[in-house]
């Protein structure tokens, strides 16, 4: 199995691609500047340049463009927009590195995580760039996506425990009442996805055990 990993250097990114390489599959990571990734094989593009021929003959591609600032946090929708775009008519899966703001939080799929009062007001440029990048997936017929979010407390260097639960469209907690996951757990169950294929055009989302 081909994989490309797009912004490779990235936190999300570099853990995914890692994982992907320790259980043996084909990665090509996918960079602005050098590769600081375990992966062997190198695109060095910026991810807004790439074309369908950079990224012919890949079996599933992830999106793992990342914004924190008012200036970088367009890249997410603009990213998935881009790529979409790429892949559009291809039998490539998109794999996107989503966020947990847009999950629901209610049976009838009115009310969102980023909806909630005490929501941060900091975060919330961030979950809408998410959120219009998983609208406009949800548009796209024409590309084999899957978002995936990660829990509420999304911990860039949490520990690896390699056991998640597996959720949908609604926030999902733990056996403990907590919406948490790392970044290295995330990054399993991203590759796990990678694998399996089976959530083609779907969000689903990830929580720790």
């Amino acid at each position: 199995m081909k994989i490309a990993v797009v912004c490779a250097n990235g936190k999300a990114g570099n853990l995914i691609t890692n994982e992907a390489v320790a259980r043996g599959l084909d990665v090509t990571a996918v960079v602005r500047g050098e590769n600081k990734t375990v992966a062997n094989k190198v695109i060095n593009k910026d991810l807004f340049d790439l074309t369908v021929e950079d990224l012919k003959g890949f079996d599933v591609v992830v999106d793992a463009a990342g914004g924190w600032t008012a200036e970088t946090i367009p890249v997410i929708p603009d990213a998935a927009a881009h790529l979409c775009d790429v892949l559009s008519g291809t039998d490539t899966r998109l794999l996107v590195v989503g966020g947990a703001g847009s999950l629901y939080v209610n049976p009838e799929h009115t009310v969102c995580v980023a909806d909630g009062p005490d929501f941060p007001e900091s975060f919330k440029p961030l979950a809408e760039a998410h959120d219009k990048a998983l609208k406009s997936l949800r548009d796209r017929s024409d590309v084999k996506w899957t978002y995936v979010s990660p829990a509420g407390d999304f911990q860039a260097d949490g520990e690896k425990s390699g056991k998640y639960i597996l959720g949908g469209e609604e926030l999902t907690l733990n056996s403990k009442g907590e919406s948490i996951i790392s970044y290295a757990d995330y990054a399993v169950a991203m590759v796990d996805e990678i694998v399996s294929g089976n959530h083609v055009q779907e969000r689903i989302s990830v929580v720790r055990e």
